[in-house]
């Protein structure tokens, strides 16, 4: 059965799922990496599109609207007693020296370019990243700096996306895998207590496609740009029933 069959039946079919425990751990694995992909593609076009929209608008806030500033020796520094917020298009600027932005109000907002006390922060198309300016040694950034810094950006964002998408997919996948080995550690536990002599290796396998509905359902939900409330516990709780069921599928051991 080839890798798209599989994707469909696993998301009805928890006694396809089951059998699936025998096959090879290679089929298995890049089943996980075309699972991540699959759920990654509205992620990727958000950030994409909305990194391409708002480039222009920034270039044009930073060169009319920011006030000077300057950042070395690993802080920003600039004459100002509170934040500056510009809000442009679908995108928003903020400069802040006096440390009073931090990470948690921005995972909350929308589109956003910060320049805050000792890092820098980016969030667009729902993916997040920072970057602390002790990062790179002797680090000096003004105006102009940053102006040139956007042009050049701007002429290479062909180059600049499809990286920042290779990079996002390699992290989602590892965390994926590491859900994966988690929630087969939880099937050894039901598989005995349902009395089914399976390996990890078993588990680990009917795992890995027992992830499968919840992961549309959040891709589906992230294609609307859709916040599902406490998204976490209800990813673990599909998965977890979906393996439960899995495991009512495979012959109990024998009893003498």
């Amino acid at each position: 059965m080839n890798i798209f069959n599989q994707f469909i039946k696993s998301l009805y079919s928890p006694k396809d799922i089951a059998q699936y425990r025998f096959q090879g751990i290679g089929k298995t694995i890049l089943y996980v990496f075309f699972l991540t992909f699959l759920s990654l593609i509205p992620s990727i076009i958000y950030f994409s599109t909305a990194l391409i929209n708002g480039m222009e608008a920034i270039q044009s806030s930073v060169k009319t609207e920011l006030p000077s500033f300057v950042i070395e020796n690993g802080e920003m520094q600039a004459d100002l007693e509170a934040p500056k917020i510009i809000n442009k298009d679908e995108f928003t600027i903020i400069l802040d020296p006096t440390g009073t932005v931090d990470q948690e109000e921005l995972s909350n907002s929308n589109n956003t370019i910060a320049l805050l006390k000792n890092e820098a922060f980016i969030k667009a198309g729902g993916q997040t990243q920072s970057f602390p300016y002790s990062m790179v040694p002797d680090f000096t950034l003004t105006n102009d700096d940053l102006e040139n810094i956007l042009a050049s950006i701007d002429s290479s964002l062909a180059i600049i996306i499809p990286l920042i998408a290779v990079v996002i997919y390699i992290v989602a996948a590892g965390l994926k895998f590491i859900e994966i080995s988690f929630l087969a550690l939880v099937g050894l536990l039901l598989q005995k207590l349902m009395d089914v002599n399976m390996q990890y290796r078993h588990t680990w396998r009917i795992a890995a496609y027992s992830v499968t509905l919840p992961a549309v359902f959040f891709t589906v939900m992230d294609s609307l740009r859709t916040l599902v409330p406490n998204g976490a516990i209800i990813n673990w709780f599909v998965a977890f029933i979906i393996l439960l069921l899995v495991i009512k599928e495979i012959p109990k051991l024998e009893k003498k």
